[in-house]
């Protein structure tokens, strides 16, 4: 069932939880629901994972279903891709999206391209957790956004949710996916709180996007962290310019109408996506709107992203290569 609506024991009902809260919670109810689902990857059990979102999993369904794995990336990838080929539902948790490329070979190659080469007759349910993005002094090779990459690849999906709400209901229609799906989750907001539907079906399909707040002056697509940032921002500019956010949510595949209806309502686009600008989800965002809505455009479409450097690991330096709502704002006030 895909739906954005949540009984759960009594009608819509909610609870307030972090993102980090709201991923566990989808992966304690799929594991209950499906005993073919599994996690594996590095100190996901008895330490609870590095970001401590798989908690206290193990504790409940114990090391055979919540597995610690070596440090290789390539042997514990080439693993789940095995165990979904022959009718498990793996989950692996990759601790820093930056090492995916120690197993692409594993994704590229193996996951992605599976279900092709043996003509559709297979089915490839692996879903991969990463955590992307600087902030928190990480270094380059724990901070990257590399998410373009992926949502790029033929044959596999790609998802990026920036509330509890869709943290849950994107990472449920992930593992219930039989193809291929990367759920990229950035770092700096697994403490962000929200409202999230209870109800053990409750999921969001993948290739939706959200509008998180209506406007008529602008429309701000953002992804992960900048859709917080850029609602904070749409708040403090009320009254002054109504801005309109839309949460990206799926990569691939892209909600292109929903990107569209809002441009043409208000003719002006801001698209701030915490990757590097060059050939990635920005320009893509671009020129499906150019595409569809050119002759709604009032004004050039903006791009706020991080420039084509790796993330350092100087915090004064960090803070100036990380997008923030004021290079947002600055986007707007540029073609309003």
């Amino acid at each position: 069932m895909s739906t954005e609506t949540s009984s759960g024991t009594g009608p819509d009902r909610t609870e307030e939880m972090t993102i980090r809260e709201a991923i566990r919670l989808a992966l304690r109810e799929e594991l209950d629901r499906d005993d073919d689902v599994f996690v594996m990857g590095e100190d996901v059990g008895a330490f609870g994972g590095v970001y401590e979102v798989t908690g206290d999993l193990v504790e409940q369904f114990g090391e055979e279903r919540v597995r610690d794995t070596p440090i290789s990336e390539a042997g514990f990838m080439g693993a789940a891709v095995g165990a979904a080929a022959t009718g498990m539902r793996p989950v692996v948790e990759i601790m820093f999206s930056d090492f995916i490329g120690v197993c692409s070979e594993q994704i590229i190659n193996q996951m992605a391209k599976n279900r092709y080469m043996f003509g559709g007759k297979t089915e490839m349910p692996v879903t991969v957790r990463t955590t992307e993005g600087g902030g928190s002094g990480a270094a380059s090779q724990h901070s990257g956004t590399i998410h373009t990459w992926f949502a790029h690849f033929p044959g596999v999906m790609a998802v990026a949710p920036a509330t509890p709400a869709s943290a849950k209901g994107l990472l449920k229609s992930a593992i219930r996916s039989d193809d291929p799906v990367i759920v990229f989750e950035n770092k700096q907001i697994y403490e962000q709180k929200g409202e999230v539907p209870l109800d053990d079906d409750f999921t969001i399909p993948i290739g939706t996007a959200s509008v998180e707040r209506e406007g008529e002056d602008v429309t701000v697509v953002a992804t992960q962290r900048m859709v917080g940032e850029s609602l904070e921002l749409a708040e403090e500019l009320a009254g002054q310019t109504s801005v309109e956010v839309v949460d990206l949510r799926s990569l691939y595949p892209m909600d292109t109408e929903t990107l569209v209806e809002s441009v043409k309502k208000t003719g002006r686009l801001v698209i701030a996506d915490e990757s590097p600008l060059s050939y990635g989800t920005h320009a893509e965002v671009a020129t499906r709107v150019m595409e569809n809505a050119f002759y709604s455009l009032d004004a050039p479409i903006q791009r706020v992203g991080v420039a084509d450097v790796h993330i350092p690991f100087s915090p004064a330096l960090e803070e100036e290569v990380l997008p923030h709502g004021s290079d947002v704002e600055a986007a707007i006030n540029r073609i309003v």
